[in-house]
């Protein structure tokens, strides 16, 4: 399987790279798709100690981020994102496979 083209905002790379200074260890943040949410899939973030050998490996300006096998085909073409908004501060996925989403951005339909 060839790489998919998947690219993180300089905006996230900032965000991660707070988070990490402030937990005083480096770790990765990992994106991953799973089923559910009220549009079909969900986006799930959360932090990672180490890859996995399946993970495709995402690095901007010292910020790493980790994405699953199975997840890398539904993120195809994606950049990950984050966005402080008036609702609030969040990472965000800008999906172009999405045929639709949700409102709050965490789930989304092929």
């Amino acid at each position: 399987m060839s790489e998919p083209h998947i690219t993180m905002s300089e905006s996230a790379a900032s965000k991660i790279n707070a988070i990490m200074a402030r937990e005083g260890k480096t770790r990765f943040l990992r994106v991953s798709v799973n089923g559910g949410g009220c549009s079909g899939f969900q986006y799930a973030f959360d932090f990672a100690d180490s890859p996995n050998a399946d993970d495709l490996m995402i690095e901007r300006d010292g910020a790493r981020i980790l994405i699953d096998e199975i997840s890398q085909g539904f993120l195809k073409d994606s950049e990950i994102d984050y966005v402080n908004e008036l609702i609030g501060a969040a990472f965000k996925i800008h999906n172009p496979n999405a045929k639709a989403s949700c409102g709050c951005g965490v789930s989304f339909s092929l």
